[in-house]
């Protein structure tokens, strides 16, 4: 009897590929990761600089020492941030129409203007906060005084808090849905992800570790969905052919 042979193009000592939604389950979980931890890092070095309630002098004394430096290392990290939170997105999508190739429209679409708009505005919005200390970095021109410098960080202040925080919200709100709805979110998480969502969209606090529920949020749903995806769906076994 002649022996089987594998399917056309597959090498026969190599092992079968990892179901798709596995894949975008691992990409999910280790962007979130890679995500949370260029943000922290990011909102740590830039939490370094003076705030909208410091005075003229604490002010002037920050930005005539040296620890400006610090605050463009952070600014320079924040784009990568949004990088790999741009990768985790797509990445969950992909996983989502992996479970549902037709998911809802409105909050698939939603999902993606939200996730978008939460990247734009943290850039802009950090741009704006870390401004001052690029010009001292870069240039050789005189520093704004305290007031200028007070209105830039209120823009950077809005920009991150009041509009960056609800974009984070409504991603986190569209996010779980689709999850849900593709079966593979649990209902406890579903239920701590439009706990989150509901937050982000009504907080008014400017704590910087506001902005770290949502990468805490996709790292805690990038496990569970890896480990879900792992157990619910087994790879295939390649396909042999008789003679």
């Amino acid at each position: 009897m002649a022996e089987p042979r594998h399917r056309a193009g597959a090498h026969p000592h190599q092992g079968p590929s990892l179901p798709g939604s596995v894949k975008y389950a691992r990409l999910s979980s280790s962007t979130a990761v890679l995500f949370g931890v260029l943000l922290a890092v990011a909102l740590v070095l830039l939490h370094s600089s003076p705030s909208l309630s410091s005075s003229d002098e604490q002010i002037t004394a920050f930005y005539q020492g040296p620890s400006t430096v610090w605050v463009t290392v952070g600014t320079y990290i924040v784009p990568f941030a949004g990088i790999a939170f741009l990768w985790h997105m797509n990445a969950t999508r992909l996983l989502i129409r992996s479970r549902t190739p037709a998911p809802s429209p409105i909050p698939d679409g939603l999902q993606l203007l939200s996730g978008v708009l939460f990247v734009a505005l943290l850039f802009a919005g950090t741009a704006a906060a870390g401004s001052v200390a690029l010009v001292k970095q870069h240039t050789d021109a005189p520093l704004p005084s305290p007031d200028a410098v007070r209105s830039l960080l209120g823009a950077g202040y809005g920009m991150v808090f009041v509009y960056s925080v609800r974009g984070a919200g409504m991603y986190a709100l569209t996010t779980t849905t689709l999850l849900r709805a593709a079966g593979i979110l649990p209902t406890w998480l579903a239920v701590v992800g439009y706990v989150l969502a509901a937050f982000l969209l009504v907080s008014t606090t400017s704590n910087p570790a506001v902005m770290l529920l949502l990468p805490a949020w996709a790292v805690l749903v990038g496990v569970v969905i890896l480990i879900r995806a792992g157990r619910n769906v087994a790879p295939a076994a390649p396909q042999e052919v008789p003679e």
